[in-house]
């Protein structure tokens, strides 16, 4: 197993997030997806088609309990195919994101969401250095 996917800085909450991705760097795809995890640096996202490793993407995340969507950059650094389940339907991608520019504005604002749904009883990944 790669250790690599547990290398994070910061906590990562298991919360269910709406997520909307631009591709920048390749042919402008829009994925809209739900996260696996969420932290102030980055999310874990699936996707049903592969993102090209250090690609630079747009990203808004819909906390669904909050009213403002959380708008940043971001590069993704990690991919790992799933296995396909069922050899019908297709396989996705577990797909790390590191913010790159997480806004004054949003920083704040999604760290006191997570710690909102931390003190709710949400699971949490400890980071690990």
């Amino acid at each position: 197993m790669w250790n690599g996917l547990n290398r994070r800085k910061f906590p990562r909450l298991v919360y269910p997030c709406l997520v909307k991705v631009s591709s920048k760097d390749q042919t402008p795809d829009v994925f809209l997806t739900h996260t696996e995890n969420i932290g102030v640096g980055g999310i874990c996202v699936i996707v049903k088609k592969e993102i090209k490793l250090f690609s630079s993407v747009d990203i808004e995340i819909d906390l669904i309990d909050e009213v403002d969507h959380i708008v940043a950059s971001g590069r993704v650094i990690w991919m790992v195919k799933r296995k396909a389940i069922e050899p019908f339907k297709p396989s996705f991608y577990d797909t790390g994101i590191e913010f790159e520019n997480l806004n004054d504005k949003h920083k704040p604002k999604l760290d006191a969401a997570i710690n909102k749904f931390i003190r709710k009883g949400y699971k949490v990944l400890k980071p690990v250095y």
